[in-house]
């Protein structure tokens, strides 16, 4: 058993998941970096679906992979124990990332399937399983400190992740790329295997108490009747929000939100004070939501389409030494399919053949502007997603500096008044795409400069620190004792809703030619967003200050 805390330091057990959480996080984001960019690949071996049938599959997938934590958080606190559900969810998931290997449409949407059944039952239970460690006695002041360092882990990963799935892709392909994933995450698995001794007296199970929905009951009124709806909403003539999986998606969230209104309607008064003010911050936090997912859908697009990424001549020699570039050229060439800024050729039958003309990277780039040499090196669009964990690592510990600076001075901020900050921010993040597209004459005959993703993720991380790594904190606070877990899964809902909110976005991609309005649209929601949380900030500090005694 770890005793460190007299002295002021961490647990190993810390470090033990902290590793385990890094290597998770290296594989799913690895992973949901260049699910996109393969399903709309016409060129390298990938899926050759059209954008939006891309984004339709990234949207999905992303919702669903947040709505499993909830149930499989309660099973593991009444049934299987935390380490349990940690290694069955590990294992499902690296079968996924190395299913996505092999080929048939098939094998990739069983492997998704055990990739989203597989978070839910590792991503809320290693954070618990952390969370049991720091409860004893001398070890809660260190909590809050954990988590940071705890966080910290995940974006390492994610910050790596990219560079090996751009070499891996460009030398072998991309079944090589996605088997990294399972194997980074089974090397986590490993490492955790060979460290149980460390945290394996956290793995304490709760018991139901007094009042607790038993599961069974969570079943029939919540995920039963989310099944039903969603098979409606699969099955029904047409299309009401532009796909079958949408409308499936949008029909199963109702009787869910349906739920939780009268988990609010049925409270006494003061269980409607903290539901409520829940439900509100749910509510708004789905805008956050979706401008965190444009990473995975919205500016994936962008990066691969509307950048410059082509390389300056001093840094092609090492990068392409490792297999870290891709070549575009402007020389004809044969794709699998006419992608959708190439013409169809058709024989003299008028039957459609191969279509050539140059890489599609050079639709928007000016004729005069195309390489002498005829090739060009270009950084692959994934490696722009290690922007923001990059960030999120050299900014942590300035945010946290200056929360500190803020509390000594007597004016603290609250945790209301930063999730109204991150709504803000976030909308200013979105704002700093709105002039990259009017810093060009057209998106669509010239490139824009690589400055305005780094801009535009270095904003948007401030609110990802202040909203992010407090969620379930917030939740922890203001939910009845009995219903925590079930306004747990309403914070992954929010989660999950913001995700497919992107993607559906991201699929009317092609169908909103002014990207000034795809932008605009999510800036004023979010910043509209955060002054409504400003507008009901005093009570929201006092219902938080009456439920812990601080705000």
């Amino acid at each position: 058993m770890d005793q460190p805390a007299k002295t002021g330091k961490h647990p190993r057990g810390l470090w033990v998941l902290f590793l385990t959480e890094m290597w998770e996080r290296f594989g799913y984001y690895l992973m949901v970096g260049i699910l996109f960019l393969y399903l709309t690949d016409t060129t390298t071996g990938g899926k050759e679906f059209s954008r939006g049938m891309g984004a339709d599959v990234v949207g999905t997938f992303i919702a669903l992979v947040y709505l499993t934590p909830f149930i499989g958080g309660l099973i593991a606190d009444r049934y299987l124990g935390y380490i349990r559900s940690i290694f069955l969810g590990g294992s499902l998931m690296a079968a996924g990332y190395l299913g996505l290997a092999l080929p048939g449409d098939t094998a990739m949407y069983v492997s998704l399937g055990c990739i989203i059944i597989g978070n839910g039952f590792f991503k809320p239970n290693i954070s618990t399983l952390l969370g049991n460690i720091y409860n004893k006695e001398d070890l809660r002041p260190l909590k809050d400190n954990a988590y940071n360092i705890f966080y910290m882990g995940i974006n390492v990963g994610a910050l790596v992740c990219n560079f090996v799935a751009a070499y891996l892709r460009n030398k072998y392909g991309w079944g090589y790329a996605f088997s990294a994933a399972g194997v980074g995450l089974i090397i986590g698995l490993i490492w955790l295997a060979t460290q149980l001794k460390h945290v394996k007296h956290a793995d304490v199970k709760k018991p139901m108490q007094p009042g607790d929905m038993p599961i069974s009951q969570i079943f029939t009124s919540v995920f039963l009747p989310m099944i039903i709806f969603g098979i409606v909403g699969w099955i029904i003539p047409g299309n009401v929000m532009g796909s079958d999986s949408n409308d499936a998606f949008v029909f199963a969230c109702l009787p869910v939100i349906f739920f939780y209104v009268n988990l609010w309607r049925k409270g006494s008064a003061e269980d409607k004070k903290g539901i409520g003010a829940l439900l509100f911050i749910f509510t708004i936090s789905i805008i956050f939501w979706t401008i965190y997912n444009q990473n995975s859908t919205g500016l994936t697009i962008w990066a691969e389409t509307h950048t410059d990424r082509q390389i300056p001549a001093i840094l092609e020699g090492p990068a392409s030494s490792v297999d870290m570039l891709q070549t575009a050229t402007t020389e004809p060439r044969e794709v699998n399919k006419a992608d959708e800024y190439l013409r169809t050729v058709t024989d003299s039958a008028g039957n459609p053949v191969k279509a050539t003309g140059a890489d599609p990277y050079y639709n928007n780039v000016p004729k005069e502007d195309w390489p002498a040499s005829g090739s060009a090196k270009l950084a692959n669009a994934e490696l722009f997603q290690s922007i923001n964990p990059g960030f999120i690592v050299l900014l942590t510990p300035i945010l946290i500096a200056f929360f500190a600076f803020m509390a000594r001075r007597g004016k603290t901020v609250t945790t209301a008044s930063k999730f109204a900050w991150a709504l803000i921010i976030s909308g200013l993040s979105a704002l700093v795409m709105v002039f990259a597209v009017m810093s060009v004459p057209s998106i669509y005959t010239h490139k824009t400069s690589a400055f305005w993703l780094f801009l535009t993720y270095g904003v948007f991380t401030v609110s990802e620190i202040c909203l992010s790594p407090i969620g379930l904190s917030f939740v922890s606070k203001l939910a009845p004792q009995r219903l925590t877990a079930l306004m747990m899964g309403g914070w992954f809902l929010s989660t999950s809703l913001g995700g497919k909110v992107a993607g559906v976005m991201a699929s009317f991609w092609d169908k909103i030619p002014d990207k000034m309005i795809f932008f605009g649209v999510i800036t004023i929601a979010a910043i509209l967003g955060g002054l409504l949380i400003f507008s009901r900030i005093k009570s929201l500090n006092q219902i938080v200050k009456d439920k812990t005694g601080s705000a």
